[in-house]
């Protein structure tokens, strides 16, 4: 395992690397990153940090459990000022309270969002590689998936806006955004979006854009959010996000759906009561918390991803012949091409089963995933080392080099 004897720094918390040894970590959390797989594979798939929770969430959460806080929610309550403060001081978007819903956690956001946005639509649009959810979200609602694959993964995975619109144009009802994109940690520009907010109007499609990654936008990088795009293209659009994947808090159930206008809010105001009193109570005070008062620990946390980022480069340039790597701007899941390696045709489960490391399986992720994994970065550096070590060590003779 991974040698924490000597940890060289913390995480967002406080928390020294050493404490985030997954050997360690194991034997303190339940969730299915650290039960899945056996404890000699290390978990580095599932978009779940390592990092300990944020002392202002943990803070909230301990405070409600104390008052007995735990029954139904009947709106957003506190979390619409929080989310909309969060969202004018980052981004500059002005989002009226009225506009905010609640949903149990962004897939059944998205899920609700289409049944009132586009119930009639019979083939629904994603751009592809792209998170696996969204393949099993559309399982729910009627309709063909219809898969535009990104313009050039080596430039990060761009939208392909002459083939959405040719999709458009044959006759598409709803289309799914990833913005940021997942897995390649793409930030769309504004010019991207509001070609596709113009071909949206035209076409007449309804866009829902999962937005779960953008408080983890990098350095350097500008992240536009589509729903004042959108309005300002007279598209029908709505926003799907939560703090769950900025603050490390999946686990406590609640998300958000925004309207981008009036048009929109009208459609979000028929959602059944069910997607509002299915959401915690807990998740909705740790939202607030984070989105409220946790701006230094995420800020810190992207810190932490970007020199993960820059590591996970050095060592598989170094160590790693035949692998490109694709580095997120958004975000803590990175994207390797592990075709040239020489781990023959299905690299994700020589990985697996040979270097006993779990990343996530790129042909689960759509047309162009295949041969490709997804990386977790939120870890301790030492365990992206160990990762890298333990792949580079079943390299076949002819892909490895001296290090």
């Amino acid at each position: 395992m991974v040698d924490c004897q000597h940890p060289t720094g913390a995480d967002p918390s406080g928390t020294p690397f050493g404490e985030l040894d997954p050997a360690l970590l194991r034997g303190t959390r339940t969730s299915l990153k650290w039960t899945r797989f056996p404890a000699d594979t290390l978990p580095l798939f599932v978009a779940e940090m390592d990092f300990a929770v944020a002392p202002v969430i943990r803070e909230a959460l301990i405070e409600r459990v104390t008052a007995s806080d735990l029954g139904y929610l009947d709106g957003p309550g506190p979390l619409a000022p929080a989310f909309a403060g969060f969202a004018q001081q980052r981004w500059g978007w002005e989002v009226p309270h009225e506009h905010i819903h609640l949903a149990t956690d962004v897939a059944t956001g998205v899920v609700e969002a289409l049944r009132v946005l586009a119930p009639a639509a019979t083939r629904i649009a994603v751009t592809t590689p792209v998170y696996p959810g969204f393949f099993e979200m559309l399982e729910e609602v009627p309709g063909d998936v219809v898969e535009i694959p990104l313009t050039s993964e080596g430039a990060g995975g761009r939208l392909d806006l002459d083939a959405i619109e040719r999709e458009f144009a044959a006759g598409v009802g709803a289309f799914l955004l990833c913005n940021p994109h997942n897995p390649h940690g793409t930030v769309h520009t504004r010019a991207e979006l509001a070609g596709l907010a113009a071909l949206a109007a035209r076409h007449d499609v309804a866009v829902i854009s999962d937005e779960i990654h953008a408080p983890l936008t990098h350095a350097g990088e500008t992240f536009i959010p589509f729903a004042p795009v959108a309005a300002a293209a007279g598209a029908l659009a709505v926003t799907t996000t939560s703090a769950s994947k900025g603050w490390n808090i999946a686990g406590t159930k609640c998300s958000v759906i925004v309207a981008a206008d009036e048009r929109a809010n009208a459609l979000l105001l028929r959602l059944p009561p069910e997607t509002t009193t299915r959401a915690s109570i807990l998740g909705l005070h740790a939202s607030v918390a984070a989105f409220a008062r946790g701006g230094d620990w995420l800020d810190r946390a992207i810190t932490q991803i970007e020199a993960n980022s820059a590591l996970l480069a050095e060592l598989v340039a170094a160590h790693l012949p035949g692998v490109t790597l694709t580095r997120p701007r958004a975000g803590y899941l990175a994207w390797l091409d592990l075709r040239g390696a020489g781990l023959g045709d299905d690299p994700y489960l020589s990985v697996l089963t040979e270097a006993r490391v779990a990343f996530n399986d790129g042909a689960h992720f759509g047309r162009g995933g295949a041969g490709h994994v997804r990386v977790n970065l939120a870890c301790a550096p030492d365990t992206l080392r160990e990762a890298v070590r333990r792949i580079a060590a079943i390299l076949p003779a002819t892909t490895t080099r001296e290090n």
